[in-house]
């Protein structure tokens, strides 16, 4: 039987049901997942049990996996798994993930492995329907743009955070990487048009840093528009799969001092491009070691 797919709201998410993520990989219903996430952008399965090695395996359904991070260490006796550990970060500001190489991630699968009495939600954004938002003219300025995206953010910490958390954003800006994406990625998938920005990109090429904050800021706004966000409730033992390639995420940090980990694996992805056929440039930095580039849509 093919898989049940639920929608969660009119943009974005839905529940994934009728499948056994421990047998082997099926391949009409990868290929059911596969369309469910270009569908819906983002994809939850429920009561899994699933340990490391589980969601590695389950990630490559999709892909080529990458190394846990370009500059942060794996978990424990893993080379592909990085935690999402409230002890060392807490990731809340938009972002794509890892969008400061050549060729961020595919997807992102999450496993709940530490979850919180009430808050500690993850918010995942369609930036496709956000481009579509857009009036006609700020469309045709989205096209023609190019930004840079780096891992040298410029996050405000609180002059209480932790050492712990002082040592993780030491460590992941300790090799520095910059990108340049246009602002308008086309999914090679789908076709669709998507606002490839957010919390890494920094700088509009041919703007002054005053004019690219003001203008990501507007194209920003779209994204985060209520109507085109899940919110995301964790419980134990859940896996979330969403499409990196034309969403961005945030995790809420609304849950006090209280305990949060989520287990994530990311997929290898291609090399972006633009709406004028231009592909991305890596600008600063080698991350061959981070992820092999998906040379064809899979």
């Amino acid at each position: 039987m093919p898989p049940s797919i639920r929608k969660l709201t009119g943009r974005i998410g839905a529940v994934v049901e009728g499948v056994d993520l421990t047998a082997p990989p099926d391949p009409l219903t990868v290929t059911a997942l596969r369309d469910a996430l270009n569908e819906h952008k983002a994809i939850v399965f429920d009561d899994v049990n699933l340990d490391h090695a589980g969601q590695e395996r389950v990630a490559g359904w999709f892909g080529e996996l990458t190394t846990a991070h370009p500059n942060v260490p794996a978990a424990d006796g893993t080379t592909n798994v990085l935690a999402v550990d409230s002890e060392t970060s807490k990731a809340n500001e938009w972002h794509t993930d890892v969008s400061f190489v050549v060729n961020p991630p595919q997807a992102t699968t999450l496993r709940s492995v530490v979850t919180t009495p009430y808050g500690g939600e993850t918010l995942i954004a369609n930036a496709a329907a956000a481009y579509r938002d857009l009036p006609e003219p700020l469309r045709a300025l989205a096209d023609s743009l190019r930004v840079v995206h780096t891992n040298r953010y410029d996050y405000a910490r609180p002059s209480a955070t932790t050492a712990q958390r002082q040592e993780y954003d030491r460590i992941f800006v300790s090799t520095p990487y910059e990108a340049e994406h246009p602002v308008v990625r086309v999914h090679p998938l789908t076709g669709e048009r998507g606002l490839f920005i957010g919390g890494f990109a920094r700088q509009i090429v041919g703007l002054s840093s005053s004019e690219s904050a003001q203008l990501l800021r507007l194209f920003q706004s779209y994204v985060t528009r209520p109507e085109n966000i899940l919110r995301w409730t964790w419980a134990p033992n859940q896996l979330l799969i969403f499409d990196n390639r034309i969403t961005q995420h945030y995790g809420v940090d609304n849950y006090d001092d209280h305990p949060r980990r989520l287990n994530r694996v990311t997929i290898a992805g291609d090399v972006p491009v633009g709406v004028d056929g231009r592909h991305s440039e890596q600008l600063v930095g080698d991350a061959s070691h981070y992820s092999s580039v998906l040379e064809v849509a899979a």
